[in-house]
């Protein structure tokens, strides 16, 4: 599973003819704007392999993970079994300021929901996708979201 991560971010350099930067050079926000397509695309796979539903429905059962409220809860719920290291990233991401504002969410699920964002981003970054997967697989079993 991490070599085809590490595929894309690696062929996605290489296409493009850019090289590896450090990941302390990303801000918060640009780790949050990758990891919001990565838990994106990983529910979306979680939610049309695991169910045989139309489009809509998938659409409306994939919404039900990614939304603020429900990442603020999956960020609640993995918080303690996340490294010191993932801990300042959150911290990071979920202190950032940002320009944009949840029409549905509070502002402090809006943040918490950033944070988790900016963490998947790092781990995607850092070849370590496995790693948010195991935890954000983990979280959905612990928060009971897995039901349904």
């Amino acid at each position: 599973m991490e070599e085809s991560q590490g595929d894309i971010r690696k062929g996605a350099s290489e296409a493009f003819g850019i090289g590896e930067r450090n990941i302390g050079e990303y801000s918060p926000l640009a780790l949050a704007y990758v990891g919001d397509a990565f838990i994106e695309l990983y529910v979306r796979s979680y939610v049309t392999m695991s169910q045989k539903l139309p489009a809509s429905k998938l659409h409306k059962k994939t919404v039900s993970f990614v939304n603020a409220q429900s990442q603020a809860e999956l960020l609640r719920v993995m918080y303690d079994e996340l490294t010191d290291e993932e801990k300042e990233v959150c911290r990071r991401g979920r202190n950032a300021k940002s320009n944009t504002r949840s029409k549905n969410a509070s502002v402090t699920d809006y943040r918490k929901a950033t944070g988790l964002e900016a963490l998947a981003g790092y781990l995607y970054l850092t070849g370590k996708a496995g790693r948010f997967m195991d935890l954000f697989r983990n979280a959905v079993k612990k928060a009971g979201m897995d039901r349904g």
